[in-house]
């Protein structure tokens, strides 16, 4: 056997698998995630590393032609699977990896790999791109100095990014100039986001506990802070998040996971290295989060990203030190991304505020802003257009 051949059998027997998740589609994210953890596949950050592409949630078709574009990317052999909802996810996985072995075993490389004339869009799916790259036009900068500009877009389908999300910025050198949210729209017509289920399911006079709100927030806090610590490098911290989180969303006992917990929280808290890696990044301090609508840690943080992600923190440990809690949980109770009486997507808010975070930040810091708030997709996608984001 030539080494060539070796090496297709090794990609079929442990394949680079590259998630993308729609709008609703959290909890088949979740189960994705989880299963490519406990069977030890490798993820892929973008499509030129991955082997397999999974798409978990709905089908959105206004999010077919950002999915192609993802496909047209990874190189051959390679297979893709879609799994709707959580328990299609084993099946969609086993048929997509027979289906890369199979194209491994007949030798087939679809013309052997990448067409080198095709446009990089990169994980975001823009246009297409000459070079791979937009071109630039000419425009004053902040300084009133006539400098490029260079047109990019993040989103809608990006490694961990808020699935239907798209950011479209003006660059002038590797700072942003404008920056404009949008984000595809689908409407009041499916279940509760996932995160904010529990808090749906109380103001609607179902019985819910303490506990299982405050089980269900410290996980959607642990989910966020597996997204900022992945975008920031540091994957270590980001896969015992999404352990952690996974062991809440499974109903581990409180004493059993809170010493954990604490040392996760003081080492995410301490670190020094992540400390100066986003210090001064999106700024928002109270007062502004509140004017904007803003709720929730984003709000109570009053500060930059280590601001945000160190209210996270808190706010875990505190909730895993209420498990056990059985008092009925009060509707007006903050959730996961704030919210309260009246106010059903805060999500919509963390968007809104992304303009005056993003404009002056450098492109290398715009998604560490952006995962210090991290929207959630499933609200966003729910939210009426009257709530200020672009649709």
């Amino acid at each position: 056997m030539d080494m060539r051949a070796r090496l297709l059998r090794a990609t079929a027997a442990r394949p680079h698998v590259l998630p993308v998740s729609t709008p609703g589609g959290t909890a088949a994210r979740l189960a994705a995630e989880r299963y490519l953890r406990l069977h030890d596949l490798p993820l892929a950050l973008t499509p030129a590393d991955a082997d397999l592409l999974l798409v978990t949630g709905p089908d959105r078709s206004a999010l077919r032609p950002a999915v192609d574009r993802l496909w047209q990317h990874l190189p051959a052999p390679r297979a893709r699977a879609h799994a709707p909802t959580a328990d299609a996810v084993p099946g969609a996985l086993a048929r997509c990896r027979a289906d890369l072995a199979d194209h491994t075993h007949n030798g087939d490389r679809e013309g052997g790999g990448r067409d080198s004339g095709r446009g990089h869009e990169g994980h975001g799916g823009g246009m297409e791109m000459p070079a791979g790259l937009p071109m630039a036009g000419t425009g004053e900068d902040r300084d009133g100095l006539s400098l490029d500009q260079l047109h990019v877009s993040l989103g809608p389908l990006l490694a961990d990014w808020p699935s239907g999300l798209t950011v479209r910025m003006t660059l002038q050198g590797d700072v942003v100039q404008e920056a404009e949210p949008s984000r595809q729209q689908l409407g009041d017509d499916g279940p509760a986001p996932l995160w904010a289920e529990p808090w749906a399911r109380a103001a609607g006079g179902e019985p819910v506990t303490v506990e299982e709100a405050a089980r269900r927030r410290a996980a959607a806090h642990l989910d966020s802070l597996g997204r900022l610590l992945a975008v920031a490098g540091w994957a270590g911290a980001a896969a015992t998040a999404r352990r952690l989180r996974d062991e809440l969303l499974d109903g581990t006992p409180g004493a059993a996971l809170r010493p954990e917990v604490r040392r996760f929280a003081r080492r995410v808290g301490r670190s020094r290295t992540l400390y100066w890696l986003t210090r001064g990044m999106g700024v928002l301090d109270g007062e502004r989060a509140r004017a904007a609508g803003v709720s929730g840690p984003a709000a109570r943080a009053g500060g930059d990203v280590p601001a945000r992600y160190r209210t996270w923190l808190e706010d875990i440990v505190g909730d895993v030190d209420r498990l056990g809690e059985t008092a009925p949980l009060d509707p007006a109770e903050e959730g996961p991304r704030g919210g309260g009486v009246g106010e059903r997507w805060p999500s919509a808010a963390l968007v809104r505020v992304l303009p005056e975070l993003l404009e002056g930040a450098e492109l290398a810091a715009a998604r560490l802003i952006v995962a210090s708030l991290d929207p959630d997709p499933d609200e966003l996608a729910a939210a009426p257009q009257e709530v200020g984001i672009h649709g």
